[in-house]
């Protein structure tokens, strides 16, 4: 089967300097393609190009297996088979309602039906009940859920959202992970979005694109890219508790890792030498005493900041070297963890990954 999109040998260059360089991409129909990269890496202009509002200075676009740059091709009527959702939402100066009704305006197809659309499009993205509400007077979160709808009110093929929740507050970004997820699950919308967020990435794709100074540097599943990131993603991707120390390896077959500050841990690993790693925080279990189990590592920290997810709670603990978990909120109020409460970190060997 044929994918919905494509690109081939994709370039762009403005004024002589290139932003994309033969960029080959197939997204197939019904799937999240997460385009991750550091600011500049030409993420925004992939989106540009893919919606059609700007021209390739070489290479192809295919939509549905036609090439979007052919003579005969309709570029406008293509592009109203897509929807796009920018960083920061532009709104007319009029209702929820009428902005979200627009687009159905400009293609003819604000006729009876149009209520029902607008109304279930607002319903989508949490926020009916705001018909008559003035879109300007919006908050940043709210706006985009406005944006988000505007774009799904024609049930478009595909869905192109360049950094949605950028600048956004952790409940709104929350919230809008939640709809974008919702109209991939429930609607089978195809979804392309591009974000600097590692965590965003993988909760919500199904595939990763990661490009590097204008060119895909490595394209894959997402447990796959995510399982073992490369150096690249981990530079600009967040990445948390990466270490580097010595290796040393045990009798037992894994290896002990000193890592500094008089902190060591134990890994699945038999290379030796100065080594690179990285534990999610999500694979740290949290006590407030030491927990009997077969899991090798086990550190003694301080809390040294707290910061509320809006689901879950992360914190950054001081053990030898700082460490950065995420526990739920239930957890977090029962072990009635403070800033400067004593907890213990522990993790198997298995989940200290080798970059």
């Amino acid at each position: 089967m044929r994918p919905l999109m494509e690109t081939r040998n994709l370039s762009k260059s403005y004024n002589g300097t290139e932003a994309l360089k033969k960029v080959n991409v197939k997204v197939e129909k019904g799937e999240v393609l997460a385009v991750v990269g550091p600011s500049g890496s030409g993420k925004t202009t992939l989106l540009r190009l893919l919606n059609l509002l700007d021209v390739p200075s070489a290479g192809e676009i295919l939509f549905h297996g036609r090439d979007t740059a052919c003579p005969d091709a309709d570029r406008l009527a293509l592009r109203r088979r897509m929807g796009m959702v920018f960083q920061d939402a532009v709104l007319f100066n009029e209702t929820v309602y009428e902005n979200v009704a627009y687009p159905l305006r400009i293609r003819g197809r604000y006729d009876e039906s149009k209520d029902l659309k607008v109304r279930d499009a607002l319903k989508l993205v949490g926020l009916s009940g705001f018909e008559r509400k003035r879109a300007t007077r919006l908050s940043g979160g709210e706006a985009q859920r406005v944006a988000l709808a505007q774009a799904m009110v024609y049930t478009p093929e595909l869905l192109l959202l360049d950094e949605p929740t950028v600048n956004l507050d952790p409940r709104n970004v929350s919230i809008i992970e939640s709809v974008i997820s919702k109209i991939n699950r429930e609607l089978g919308t195809t979804i392309i979005i591009a974000t600097h967020n590692m965590l965003q990435a993988e909760q919500l794709a199904t595939r990763v694109a990661v490009l590097r100074e204008g060119e895909l540097a490595e394209i894959g599943d997402v447990k796959e890219i995510f399982r073992k990131p490369s150096d690249l993603l981990a530079s600009f991707g967040r990445v948390l508790n990466v270490f580097t120390g010595q290796s040393q390896l045990t009798e037992e077959g894994t290896a002990i890792i000193d890592i500094g500050g008089g902190a060591k841990i134990e890994a699945l690993t038999a290379k030796t030498g100065s080594i690179t790693v990285f534990i999610r925080p999500e694979e740290i279990i949290v006590s407030k005493s030491p927990i009997v189990s077969s899991a090798r590592n086990l550190l003694k920290g301080k809390v040294e900041e707290i910061l509320d997810l809006d689901q879950l709670v992360q914190l950054k603990v001081d053990a030898a070297r700082q460490f950065t978990v995420n526990i739920t909120k239930k957890s977090f109020r029962e072990m009635k963890i403070n800033l400067g409460s004593d907890i213990y970190l522990t993790f198997k060997a298995s989940s200290v990954h080798i970059m």
